[in-house]
């Protein structure tokens, strides 16, 4: 047993980070632990503490979480074991080992292995958590270190810097577009339905060379656009969910459905059957609610049989410190009708005629018109099925959401497509389309950084929007101050 040492588990999240070991970590039996990334933060208030890490053990490489514990019988303590949200932790991390089992159980029974970091410290405890202290605090402090010292650079350079910045990050945006289109491609030719957890790509995918004829399957370019709007619509807190939800139920098998009469409705009994987020038959408050689930679960038993994906359960989602304009049921009710025109009235389709057709200064409202939903049915007046709204819900995805959806993933796969087909003049109008256009959404850290370099409503301009983004997030967090346009000029 090691000495034991109390501190706050924030303070040890910041050690993880850092990955400040120095020698290889190993497991409580002694298995060698390489840790690829250790994954991102998870800043809400349920489930593990690192989500996505990815952690070789002897000669396996494992995808999922981490949770990070002062003790090792903090995981029963804190009721982790008895909690889905724990499934997919692959490494229990702890400063102080205070058991003699060398693993801990999740929820459904699987073995998760324990490693104690306190002997593998590169520094002294002490220095960690000083050091510790100190990047958890500058991490909580929203702020840009020139905020008090920018003026002293023209306002025309920081607008040129935070452009580029922008195209970057549209860049980026179609990199990892590309590189989504060419796994849901090399996935439908296997005839692999994705796993629940996660794999790795092996070399011959690495190693494949895509041509157009790769992508002629509209099916693969319905997925990509179906999973982008999905994860968009679960905001922070929802996102990973609602990804998952597109991947257990693929554009596949609801193309199975989609000529239905009423095929809005087989989605939408789909969706909310598999998403958890229907409430037992027998527990229905009043007649419109018992009316309206007693059809929903009457369209699912009809289609069930073809389902052969996995059920979600409530205590995955979170509804927690949002809005209900928010909440998943109104977000997965929007998604409900995407997906119906992706599928049925062949939105993308349309929207590569408009930038074929339209002029460009057109192109913006005609495309925020096919993204927006307005409310209708049931959720238009309920947030929850026992928690009626006081007021008419008029959009499932007003003019904002449609604005970052557009941006954030509309307008990079366009240009994915139009250079994937050779259509090099179109991808151009939509990069144009995008350097002018000018969103109607609302952020407070693009309004702080904007702020902070006095460049006032800069951030309306959707190139400018993302730039700050970029800045504040790649530059400003990251204390890359050296390797800023703006800040070389201020701490030169």
């Amino acid at each position: 047993m090691n000495r034991r040492v109390n501190i706050r588990e924030k303070f040890l999240y910041e050690i993880w980070k850092t990955q400040n070991f120095h020698k290889g970590l190993r497991t409580g039996d002694a298995k060698q632990i390489e840790i690829i990334s250790p994954g991102e933060e998870n800043k809400e208030t349920d489930g593990p503490d690192f989500l996505h890490a990815k952690i070789r053990i002897d000669n396996i490489t494992y995808i999922g979480d981490v949770e990070i514990d002062i003790f090792t019988s903090d995981w029963e303590s804190h009721k982790h074991r008895t909690n889905k949200w724990y499934n997919k932790v692959i490494l229990h991390v702890v400063l102080n080992s205070n058991m003699k089992r060398t693993y801990v159980i999740s929820q459904n029974g699987r073995r998760i292995p324990s490693v104690c970091i306190s002997s593998f410290l590169r520094d002294d405890l002490r220095e960690n958590i000083q050091k510790s202290i100190l990047s958890e605090r500058n991490n909580r402090m929203k702020k840009m270190p020139c905020i008090e010292m920018n003026n002293v650079v023209d306002e025309k350079d920081k607008l040129n810097f935070i452009y580029d910045l922008g195209i970057l990050r549209f860049r980026s945006k179609c990199d990892k577009a590309l590189s989504r289109l060419k796994e849901i491609s090399y996935l439908k030719e296997l005839s692999i339905k994705e796993p629940v957890i996660g794999y790795d790509f092996d070399e011959r995918f690495f190693n494949r060379t895509f041509s157009q004829s790769d992508f002629n399957d509209k099916a693969i370019w319905h997925q990509l656009i179906y999973e982008s709007v999905f994860e968009a619509l679960g905001y922070s807190k929802n996102k990973e969910i609602m990804k998952s939800i597109t991947k257990a139920a693929d554009v596949n098998f609801f193309n199975q459905h989609i000529n239905q009469s009423n095929s809005v409705e087989y989605i939408e009994a789909a969706l909310f059957n598999i998403s958890g987020l229907l409430p037992e038959i027998d527990h229905l408050p009043d007649t419109e609610t018992s009316t309206y689930f007693r059809n929903i679960y009457q369209l699912w038993s009809d289609i069930r049989p073809s389902y052969d994906g996995r059920l979600f359960h409530l205590s995955e989602w979170h509804f927690l410190k949002m809005r209900p304009q928010n909440f998943p049921t109104i977000r997965l009710a929007g998604g409900v009708h995407i997906l119906h025109r992706i599928l049925r009235e062949n939105l993308f389709g349309i929207i590569i005629e408009n930038i074929e057709n339209q002029d460009i200064k057109d192109i913006p409202k005609q495309l925020q018109v096919l993204i927006m939903v307005h409310g209708q049915g049931y959720w238009s007046s309920h947030y929850v099925y026992n928690q009626p709204s006081k007021e008419k819900i008029n959009y499932f995805v007003g003019i904002s959401r449609s604005d970052e959806i557009i941006i954030n993933i509309i307008l990079p796969i366009l240009v994915v497509y139009f250079n994937i087909f050779n259509k090099k003049e179109l991808a151009q109008k939509v990069i144009s389309l995008y350097l002018n256009y000018y969103q109607k959404s609302n952020n407070s850290l693009v309004n702080e950084v904007s702020s902070a370099l006095s460049l006032n409503t800069a951030w309306k301009r959707s190139v400018l929007y993302q730039g700050l983004i970029e800045l504040f997030r790649n530059y400003c967090l990251k204390d890359k101050c050296s390797e800023c346009q703006i800040g070389k000029k201020v701490f030169s």
